[in-house]
Parts: C-alpha cells; sequence; structure tokens
C-alpha cells in the first residue's frame, strides 16, 4: 500500500463569520502529485496553506509524516518547513534582489553554504528550469513565466521532499503554462518529491496530477484518479471538468 506522508483530518477554517473547511478529511501519499480543483474561494489556496503551517486552523490536524504541524509553535515548524517547498501565486520573488539573491534565500537561511558553493546551487537549480545566466537580473526584468521559473529553482533550493503548488500557471499564455506543467513535472519525477498543486488550469492539472480531489462547499466531494473523476456520476464533478474543458475550448 502507498505510504501517506501527510494525514489530514477534520479541518476546519472560517475567516469571521465565513467557515471555508467544514471537516476536510484528505491523504497525500509520498511521492505523488496531488491536485486540488475547486470554484474560485472554495478554500484551495487555504488548504494548501495548512500544510507547512503557513495558516493556523480552527480544528483538525495536519500530520506530516507523523507530526501534527498544528501543534508546533513558529520555531518548531522552521526546520521541518526546509523539508517543504511552496510555490506561490505570484512567484513571491523579492523586488530589491537579484535572481541570484532570490534563489540563494533559502540556502543563506537554512545552510551554511560558502559564497562559491551556494552560486554552483544557484547555477544547478537555473539550468534545472532552463534559465542559466540569470543570476545578476532583477525581477523587473523578467517575464512572468521567467518569473515563476526562478521561484521553482527557489523552492527547489533545499532538496525539499514535497513543494507546494498555488497556481503556478495563473496570468501565463498556454505556451508558458505548458512550459511551467513541463518543468513541475520533470522536477517530480525526476527528483521524487511529493507534490500537492492547487490550479485553475485543468490542462495543467491533467498532465501533472496523479489523482484529483475536488472542493466543494467546504469538503471534498470527490478524491481519486483522473478515470474515476471521468466515469463518476456527480453532476458538481462533471459540470465543473466540462465548464473548465468548454471555457478552454472557446479560448482556443
Amino acid at each position: 500500500m502507498p505510504e501517506a506522508l501527510y494525514t489530514v483530518r477534520g479541518l476546519t477554517k472560517s475567516y469571521g463569520a465565513k467557515e471555508v473547511l467544514r471537516g476536510v478529511d484528505f491523504e497525500v501519499e509520498r511521492g505523488e502529485c496531488l491536485v486540488i480543483l475547486g470554484g474560485s474561494g472554495s478554500g484551495k489556496s487555504v488548504t494548501l496553506r495548512q500544510l507547512n503551517g503557513l495558516e493556523r486552523p480552527e480544528g483538525g490536524s495536519v500530520v506530516f509524516d507523523g507530526v501534527d504541524l498544528c501543534t508546533l509553535s513558529e520555531k518548531q515548524l522552521f526546520p521541518l518547513r526546509r523539508r517543504i517547498g511552496m510555490l506561490f501565486q505570484g512567484g513571491a520573488l523579492f523586488d530589491s534582489m537579484d535572481v541570484f539573491e532570490n534563489v540563494s534565500y533559502p540556502l543563506r537561511e537554512h545552510t551554511d553554504l560558502d559564497e562559491e558553493a551556494a552560486r554552483a546551487r544557484v547555477a544547478e537549480l537555473l539550468a534545472m528550469v532552463h534559465l542559466s545566466g540569470v543570476e545578476d537580473r532583477m525581477p523587473a526584468d523578467l517575464s512572468g513565466g521567467m518569473k515563476k521559473r526562478v521561484a521553482l529553482a527557489r523552492s527547489l533550493a533545499l532538496e525539499p521532499e514535497v513543494v507546494l503548488f498555488d497556481e503556478p500557471t495563473t496570468g501565463l499564455d498556454p505556451r508558458t503554462s505548458a512550459t511551467i506543467a513541463s518543468l513541475m513535472h520533470d522536477a517530480q519525477e525526476g527528483l521524487g518529491v511529493t507534490a500537492v498543486v492547487v490550479t485553475h488550469d485543468l490542462a495543467l492539472a491533467r498532465r501533472v496530477g496523479d489523482r484529483l480531489a475536488f472542493l466543494h462547499d467546504g469538503r471534498f466531494r470527490f478524491f481519486g484518479t483522473w478515470e474515476e473523476a471521468d466515469d463518476d456520476d456527480d453532476p458538481e464533478l462533471a459540470g465543473f471538468l466540462s465548464g473548465r474543458e468548454q471555457e478552454e475550448e472557446d479560448a482556443a
């Protein structure tokens, strides 16, 4: 049987009177890519942020490799976050830092690498995302796709066991989105990382996801493989998937 790296039980999260997550239960298997789908405001990104302790739930547990993140202080979370990379929706690069400083930031925070070793590691990471030689460029000088690739390189800097992707292709054209999808797939397969991806991009989801979770009304309405999803008779799931596909066809 596959081994669960994450086990989430009874997860609840509210913002004021708005209940976003209403007792979410799921597992993420070690080495898989799980895609979380759902409508706008359904709580996809909220769910993702529970997986590295960036937000605290009101109730439930998020057990990562045997440790409940919900019980840890910020100081206790620090070493665990070294094992969990994250690619934020906008890339979240530091505008005042060049590409080298951005990608090497996790190395400076979490390792004792000297300058020469850090430069070698950054060069290796940038080559991995097909951006060799851009170390001295500033984020303002990069295209949207290049920023996402730099952010992906940074998320892999510490050789994490898990990478969390929050809308990795938002704002990108279809060709650049396909490039990001290919790089994500290569990183996940080549490095053996576990991945959790929140996305509205159905083409990306089908390309990288081993399983999908459909979040609706604060709970996962469906959880399984693409084959199971395509055969499922749930009208909400079928409508969501066919609606997204139709939107993509209309835009093509």
